[in-house]
């Protein structure tokens, strides 16, 4: 049991440490992108965390590479435009699961027994 413990730990350490690694190069690509538009390194910093996640990260990399944005409002906008997505679809996730556990308790009742 010891062994199964250790491996499962091991296997959380590789994959946070993945997730890490992944988070890391999606901001510093980021970096990159508005580095050459002529921004400041310590803007892509405050946006990588701002968006929290590698796959924002990106979407938000791609953006620049794109559109290539004049100004630092613009880039915020996106930013921000970013992250409202991404509060609105977890709210629709949880909302959906609320009602899922809601629809299965009045199916099957609350199994009390009385």
């Amino acid at each position: 049991m010891p062994g199964t413990l250790a491996a499962v730990v091991n296997g959380l350490d590789e994959k946070m440490s993945d997730h890490r690694e992944e988070w890391a190069q999606s901001r510093d690509e980021l970096i990159r992108a508005l580095k050459i538009l002529g921004f400041p390194e310590e803007l892509g910093h405050i946006i990588a965390k701002y968006l929290g996640s590698p796959k924002a990260i990106e979407r938000m990399t791609g953006y620049l590479y794109n559109v290539k944005p004049k100004t630092e409002e613009l880039i915020v906008d996106e930013m921000l435009s970013i992250r409202s997505e991404i509060d609105a679809w977890r709210e629709r996730k949880a909302s959906r699961e609320a009602n899922q556990a809601y629809n299965m308790i009045l199916y099957y009742g609350l199994d009390t027994e009385e």
